[in-house]
């Protein structure tokens, strides 16, 4: 299996997408004025302590307080706390963690209002993104997270994944942690580092430990609370760090920014792979080019179709997610319906696992299959839904199908789930049912594009219009395309996108900036 990433930076949102087998399987939006990601580190204050809830709320500068219970205190809490007041009194030095003297752990159980108090400076990091109604959730153990180790301050012990399953490789990599590693930091050694060198690991820990000094020395300056101490990696970047693996066919970005921090960031990591890395230049735009765009279409919405007339029907309420399946047009087979029902619940299986990922989806998930009386059928269509989500990273549960048909998931959730409208509303009449003549709208264009050129004074810049629009206005010799370029100049590039709907149309500058030029809508007589 070959994985590809494609990655759309656009000014206002970075938009990723994990192709495997040129299928799309995972599917990230990300705006870039969103501050509030998982690994983030905040200084803040508690705001309101629980006691009823044996919790507190923290202000980290969310429109909704954040919320921390005496569980995700950690058992290092006592320890932070102090180093934080001694970080928070000195200005000038910062006292060193592999020094200090290190305080009794918290104890399981306890009370949130005899550890903290209202207005207290508390060292906290993001473990959930706000979702819905709720604010972020918090922890008081703090850790920094790298492609092989995840640094944790004041914990003691090294811990390797269990998912490394030789007992001597587990054995050797933590001995060599633990000769590397400063007094009062734990670590854990993640999957990925099965097979490294000390070199390797000793290169990164260093660098963890830069980003743990980064972090307390921001603490240690800062005049105003709630403080962004440690920002996690970028979207693009975390990505990488917890998915990339030597299978990566290619990693083609459209923006040079982003094009120069993966590189970076490959280099770093696996500096053999490197040239996977590719900018991508063509005019077209970079989903529709790599057939993105029409898989997004099909791929989100409320009824999703897979084999031959099968189709899902996938809805989302406050509690838990509900798939039906359905078998649609197709015709009973000559095994009957027993076959019949077996075959389109094992295609089911193989969408639905595409779909949790593709979405995002979590906490419970229900899915009502279609009756089949053999139990052996039920016990291979469960044994095929763990195989299928065995390369899914979020943590989950499978039950088997019950005596009803229904098969019970439960999905680690820590975004809210992605939520894709493929719906399009009519960019001409606005949705008033009523739009003018679609012959008139080359003239349209044409008088958006001198207005550009002659009151604007723009030379160069692109209009984007669906991808049938664009072949009637190169057609014929001399086309409207043509007529266009010999009135108004060679500034003008006309480029396909399957994004925008049968008469919709974007105007953007050079630097791909969106000039407004739609049509306004009219009020309602």
């Amino acid at each position: 299996m070959t994985s590809e990433l494609i990655i759309d930076s656009q000014p206002h949102e970075v938009t990723i997408a994990l192709l495997e087998d040129k299928r799309l399987v995972e599917f990230q939006k990300e705006s870039l004025d969103t501050h509030y990601s998982v690994g983030n580190i905040f200084a803040a204050r508690v705001k309101k302590l629980m006691p009823g809830l044996n919790a507190c709320f923290v202000d980290v500068g969310h429109e909704r307080e954040a919320f921390l219970h005496y569980q995700d205190l950690g058992a290092q809490f006592l320890s932070l706390e102090k180093y934080v007041k001694q970080v928070a009194s000195d200005r000038k030095k910062l006292p060193s963690v592999d020094k200090f003297q290190r305080q009794p752990e918290l104890p399981k159980e306890g009370s949130i209002d005899k550890v903290l108090e209202l207005g207290q400076e508390v060292l906290v990091q993001i473990t959930k993104e706000p979702i819905n109604t709720k604010g972020p959730r918090l922890t008081g153990e703090i850790s920094i997270a790298g492609r092989y180790l995840v640094l944790m301050p004041f914990e003691t012990k090294v811990n390797v994944s269990t998912k490394i399953k030789s007992a001597a490789e587990r054995a050797r990599l933590k001995q060599l942690v633990q000769s590397i590693k400063p007094q009062n930091f734990g670590i854990i050694v993640r999957t990925v580092a099965e097979g490294k060198r000390v070199a390797e690991l000793d290169k990164e820990l260093t660098i963890l430990l830069d980003s743990w000094n980064d972090c307390v020395s921001k603490v240690q300056q800062a005049q105003n609370l709630p403080l962004l101490a440690h920002e996690e990696t970028g979207r693009t970047v975390s990505i990488l760090r917890d998915l990339f693996n030597p299978s990566y066919e290619s990693i083609h970005v459209n923006s040079p920014d982003v094009f120069k921090e993966v590189k970076k960031y490959v280099a770093l990591i696996a500096p053999e792979r490197e040239n996977i890395v590719k900018l991508y230049k063509g005019t077209v735009p970079i989903f529709d080019n790599f057939d993105v765009t029409r898989q997004i279409k099909s791929g989100f919405g409320r009824t999703v179709s897979y084999k031959r007339g099968a189709y899902l029907i996938i809805e989302h309420t406050e509690a838990l997610h509900v798939i039906d399946v359905n078998s649609g047009n197709r015709t009973r087979g000559v095994d009957g319906q027993e076959a019949n029902a077996f075959e389109v619940n094992m295609g089911a299986a193989d969408e639905i696992a595409r779909q949790l990922r593709l979405r995002d989806i979590g906490g419970i998930i229900v899915i009502d299959f279609i009756d089949m009386d053999k139990a052996e059928h039920r016990q291979k269509l469960y044994e095929h839904m763990n195989e299928l989500m065995r390369t899914d990273r979020a943590k989950h549960n499978i039950l088997p199908l019950s005596k009803f048909g229904l098969m019970q998931i439960t999905r680690q959730r820590v975004r809210p789930a992605m939520d894709v409208s493929v719906d399009e509303t009519c960019p001409t009449c606005h949705g008033k049912g009523v739009i003018k003549s679609s012959y008139l709208f080359t003239d349209t264009l044409e008088s958006k594009i001198e207005y550009i050129v002659k009151t604007l004074g723009m030379k160069k810049f692109q209009l984007y219009v669906h991808p049938y629009v664009n072949a009637y206005i190169n057609q014929g010799i001399p086309s409207i395309k043509m007529k266009w370029t010999l009135k108004y100049g060679l500034g003008l590039k006309i480029i396909p996108s399957q994004s925008l709907a049968f008469l919709q149309y974007e105007f953007k500058d050079k630097q791909g900036n969106l000039i407004d030029m739609q049509e306004q809508v009219e009020p309602n007589h």
